[in-house]
């Protein structure tokens, strides 16, 4: 299998997790951030990452989204099972990916580009990664009055995360779901901002369980 991503992608990082839990093999192919859309228009007709390509015969030619690529893969590979066995508890799980997916990704992905254009710009001052920062910066809007928005939803997720995670190892049930690889996955550029680090302390030994769990190398400043 081939996973199509954006080698700092969140969303990205969420793939590799569901795929490293799985235990399947697979190869990576990083794309340049806007160049991507001419490989990967024409496969799903979407310009987004991830893309899973199976390359396996009789399987679709590409999965897009990570959502979607964990369907896939609870289809091809039951065992370990990403979904879980109580269908209560698995629709509980697919809210909170879906709450993640939507709320918390996006307020990461602004507050950490914010971050990397300011005080952690020193993280990689090349050229190729500002210009790269300044182009999503520009594509999604990131600006002071958007990225202090986006601080206070983080600031109510981590807090709501918190009391999941005090009470029980897992967010759902008694085991790893969708929920935790995604909120592992989408919060971890936090990981490279000490505030957070220092702020929430038991997120971040959460985030190096699941990233164990899912055979993942730790995300930066992890």
């Amino acid at each position: 299998m081939l996973l199509l991503q954006f080698s700092t992608s969140h969303y990205c990082r969420k793939a590799r997790l569901a795929l490293g839990y799985k235990g399947i093999s697979y190869h990576r192919e990083n794309l340049t951030p806007g160049l991507h859309i001419v490989k990967v228009k024409p496969l799903t007709g979407l310009t987004t990452l991830p893309v899973l390509l199976p390359e396996i015969v009789g399987q679709p030619q590409a999965v897009a989204d990570s959502t979607e690529i964990f369907r896939f893969l609870e289809s091809y590979q039951p065992e370990p099972a990403l979904f879980l066995p109580n269908s209560e508890h698995q629709n509980q799980a697919a809210m909170l990916e879906d709450w993640l997916d939507e709320s918390i990704g996006t307020a990461t992905r602004f507050i950490y580009y914010h971050f990397r254009a300011g005080v952690g710009k020193a993280i990689d001052p090349s050229l190729f990664s500002q210009v790269v920062i300044k182009v999503v910066r520009k594509q999604y809007g990131i600006n002071d009055t958007s990225v202090e928005l986006a601080r206070k939803r983080l600031a109510n997720a981590l807090l709501v995360l918190s009391m999941y995670w005090q009470k029980s190892d897992y967010l759902v049930g008694s085991r790893l779901s969708i929920a935790d690889i995604t909120a592992a996955a989408l919060l971890s550029p936090l990981a490279l901002i000490p505030d957070y680090r220092q702020q929430y302390p038991q997120i971040f030994t959460r985030i190096t369980h699941i990233h164990e769990l899912c055979n993942e190398p730790l995300p930066p400043g992890l």
